[in-house]
């Protein structure tokens, strides 16, 4: 072997250094330090790269882990890259995190300046990462998908009901606002009247019914000076004609607005144009002798309360069957079936079908589920109504569940009555403690023991919301996140393509825990997400993937090399099945996986079996194999390791060169990236303090890189 030795090996520098010094001044021979003589075969070897067999495998790409900062210095650490390996994956300086901006902005520069300077060095840079949980700008990702503002346009359909005193005077009946009632109040009946309002200054006014000879007396009503929901319930005890709003000793602004009065068992608001929206004020008036004012105007302020639809295709107007599940159903698993047009409610539209089974065992044994996007709380107020009918009369039941199927608490909303002409069932409440946790509504179908079809329409069900904000729906968040996800592929392959070839398009997707499923977020609580952590998969699903691997192909070049990656496929072999399990899947969902890299961060004592069995059931994908981000640790800080531990670290890299060699055919080797050339300096984030590398901290060259060496070439 040669001696080339570009970089300034630090031991062979010393030796370097003594034989420039004049002879005159050794009169005696001067013995090389064992340590020494122990590394000085190194000055023999070549280039790293030199020792891949081209000949053997011209397609072998050996690769090295930068920093992407110090690569374009154009110093020695250029220098020891460019002259040692192929090909570069840049650390971060590639990733979602690094480019994307708190408001969502990309910034380019710095990759454009890495290709740049990669073309003049005449290496190759493979893209490390598209799409992964870590690394990302989660910040500005979380802001797309956070509840919105509601927008309230004061000359847009949000009026209220304005009232100005120009001084407040002795008695409260000194001003009066009545609301003559279109048919008079029963007298006996309970009525609620509910509304929002607020003042100019705190008041307390009060609230009186007449029918022209006798007046009821209260309960007041006491405003704020910002908008709050207000509540008062009465039992008239005459047929009240009127309602009689008085404020004699205020003086300013009173404002009222979403104005509701029902009687008890009914939800039918008495009052006309409760919401002030309509220019109509004939029912309200004043006595003539009043000089105060009165008008509709523009200045309701958004509602203190709110109510969020959590269904999503109410109307059933789409093919949308997200929130609706049932059981005993004709069509695809988990899904509810949409009828023909005309099948919706008073033949109008169409509806949601379920047909109960005959014979059935249990009233359960046909349900249908409505599913909302979120888990209720406790004290949590909620409405709910749809439009029903069935082919055979029915009392159905209602259940609480945490998921369809995940049964908690029984009579969510009642027992509907089911004829067979279409009728509309309502029913409200707060969340009680047995139900705390639920999203879903079950109806029990199978109450006839025989055969029955139902259908629905019209379905809402809606939680009361506090504040200026509402939340996306599940398909909002999935149509923002799509976006995003495709807006920031694009971005990175518009600048990159006409040089990048080979990506990592989905990085670490499978569980540790539960290796055949995907990565989540889900379970976990705010307080333990990192702050650049962010699951693409909790608002894309399972199919993620197969969308991060058709953008790469759509917005790349069609002979790009695709993989997907992750890291302990040697040491959990569950999870190296699972992660081949999930590249069919994404095959089956239309997209191309080229290739699969497994990370292997591993140790000295890392289990030799378990990596060679790894290897062959990569290899028995067909796919292009790659060891993405090779690097060996020996347990052990820099400062505490001996010679025996080198030892040791060079014996591991060569057995995973070798066996890689051996067990993965040359047609699907794509190569070995070497994740850190160096061992790692005490500051470093990645296995800080630790001797991982083939050389160390100042480039001299260890055991292990002979070890590698002479793993590429055979020998």
């Amino acid at each position: 072997m040669k001696y080339l030795n570009k970089i300034g090996l630090g031991v062979i520098s010393v030796l370097s250094m003594v034989s420039c010094a004049e002879n005159s001044l050794l009169d005696f021979d001067v013995k090389k330090p064992e340590s020494v003589q122990m590394y000085e075969y190194l000055k023999d070897y070549d280039v790293l790269k030199a020792y891949v067999n081209r000949t053997e495998n011209p397609d072998f790409i050996l690769g090295a882990g930068v920093s992407l900062n110090d690569y374009i210095q154009k110093d020695y650490r250029n220098s020891f890259i460019s002259s040692n390996f192929d090909e570069m994956t840049a650390g971060y300086a590639m990733k979602h995190g690094a480019i994307v901006g708190d408001n969502g902005s990309m910034s380019f520069t710095g990759v454009e300046r890495f290709i740049e300077t990669a073309k003049e060095a005449g290496i190759t840079i493979y893209g490390h990462t598209l799409c992964w949980h870590a690394n990302q700008k989660a910040s500005y990702l979380n802001t797309t998908i956070a509840d919105r503002e509601i927008e309230i346009d004061p000359n847009d359909a949000n009026n209220a009901l304005q009232i100005t005193t120009p001084e407040a005077k002795a008695n409260i009946w000194d001003w009066q606002l009545e609301y003559t009632m279109p048919t008079p109040l029963t007298e006996g009946v309970e009525y609620t009247l509910t509304m929002r309002a607020k003042a100019s200054s705190v008041y307390t006014v009060g609230f009186w019914r007449t029918d022209g000879a006798t007046t009821n007396y209260g309960p007041d009503i006491a405003l704020g000076e910002t908008w709050g929901d207000v509540t008062v319930t009465f039992t008239p005890t005459m047929n009240a004609t009127r309602l009689q709003f008085c404020f004699g000793t205020f003086g300013g602004d009173l404002f009222f607005d979403d104005m509701v009065l029902t009687a008890s068992g009914s939800e039918d608001n008495l009052i006309g144009n409760g919401t002030f929206d309509e220019d109509d004020l004939s029912q309200w008036g004043k006595p003539s002798w009043h000089s105060y004012t009165f008008s509709i105007e523009g200045t309701a302020a958004g509602p203190a309360t709110w109510w969020t639809n959590l269904v999503n295709n109410s109307n059933v107007e789409t093919d949308d069957v997200s929130s609706f599940f049932a059981t005993e159903i004709t069509v695809g698993p988990d899904a509810a079936t949409i009828g023909a047009d005309g099948t919706g409610a008073d033949g109008v539209g169409r509806a949601i079908v379920v047909k109960s089974g005959d014979n059935p065992s249990n009233d359960w044994d046909t349900q249908f589920f409505v599913k909302g996007p979120m888990q209720l709380e406790e004290g949590q107020a909620y409405r709910f109504s749809m439009k029903v009918k069935a082919d055979k009369p029915a009392t159905i039941a209602s259940q609480a569940h945490n998921n369809p199927g995940g049964y908690l608490h029984w009579s969510m909303v009642g027992s509907p009555a089911v004829t067979t002409e279409w009728q509309e069932y309502s029913n409200s409440g707060v969340i009680s403690a047995s139900q705390a946790g639920m999203n879903t509504i079950a109806f029990n179908l199978a109450i006839l023991k025989e055969a029955n079809t139902y259908y629905f329409d019209d379905i809402v069900w809606e939680i009361e919301e506090s504040g200026n904000t509402i939340p996306l729906t599940d398909e909002e968040k999935r149509d923002t996140i799509s976006y995003e996800l495709e807006r920031w592929i694009s971005g990175m392959l518009e600048v990159s393509k006409d040089y990048v070839k080979a990506w990592d398009v989905v990085n670490e997707p499978m569980d540790d825990g539960n290796p055949y499923e995907l990565k989540s977020g889900l379970n976990k609580a705010p307080a333990d997400f990192a702050s650049d952590e962010f699951y693409w998969q909790d608002y894309l699903g399972k199919d993620y993937a197969v969308m991060a691997f058709k953008l790469a192909r759509q917005y790349g070049n069609e002979s790009d090399i695709h993989f997907i990656n992750d890291y302990n496929l040697e040491y959990n072999l569950d999870k190296c099945k699972g992660l081949i399990a999930y590249v069919e899947y994404i095959e089956t969902h239309g997209a191309r996986v080229d290739g699969i890299g497994t990370q292997m961060h591993i140790n000295v004592d890392s289990d030799k079996d378990k990596i060679a069995q790894m290897f062959e059931l990569l290899a028995a994908t067909g796919k292009l194999i790659k060891v993405s981000e090779l690097d060996i640790g020996i347990n052990k800080k820099t400062s505490e390791a001996t010679e025996e531990d080198y030892q040791a670290q060079a014996e591991m890299y060569a057995y995973v060169v070798n066996k890689y060699k051996e067990l993965i055919p040359v047609s699907q080797q794509y190569g070995i990236t070497v994740w850190s050339p160096t061992d790692s300096p005490a500051e470093s984030s990645w296995r800080g303090g630790e001797p991982i590398g083939l050389w160390t901290l100042n480039y001299s060259r260890k055991h292990s890189y002979a070890a590698f060496a002479d793993g590429l070439s055979g020998n």
